[in-house]
């Protein structure tokens, strides 16, 4: 298994410690962690879901637009973040690994490492209720 950089481990620590849902991947967009508070709208555990490819994460979850048109890969926020190395947001209808549907707002950004390389990037994600 490759050695993670120091900056996608201290992300995921501090992920850990916020009461806000994060999601974090590697610079390949490989889900390496999401924090217990982000288990709640996900619908699972991340001990029981474990890593994902970005081909799997970004379609498991069936994010759909405002009119339930499906939402491709590359225009979901964490994608753009880690593509084109900017922020990004987007509210978007997801159905949660225990079945039910629920709106989210994501907010992307990349996570650079101290020579300026991209080292993963991170998700806030907030459920919107009403």
């Amino acid at each position: 298994m490759p050695q993670k950089d120091i900056e996608l481990i201290l992300m995921r620590q501090l992920a850990s410690c916020l009461a806000t849902p994060v999601f974090l991947v590697d610079p390949q967009g490989n889900l390496v962690f999401y924090n217990e508070h982000a288990e709640a709208i996900l619908g699972r555990r991340f001990e029981e879901t474990g890593s994902m490819p970005v081909g799997l994460w970004s379609t498991i979850f069936s994010p759909r637009d405002g009119r339930g048109r499906e939402i491709l890969p590359e225009a979901l926020p964490l994608v753009i973040a880690l593509r084109k190395k900017v922020p990004a947001q987007k509210r978007f209808w997801i159905k949660s690994l225990d079945g039910s549907k629920k709106q989210v707002e994501a907010t992307a950004f990349p996570l650079m490492g101290q020579t300026g390389r991209l080292v993963g990037a991170v998700t806030m994600i907030q459920e919107v209720k009403g």
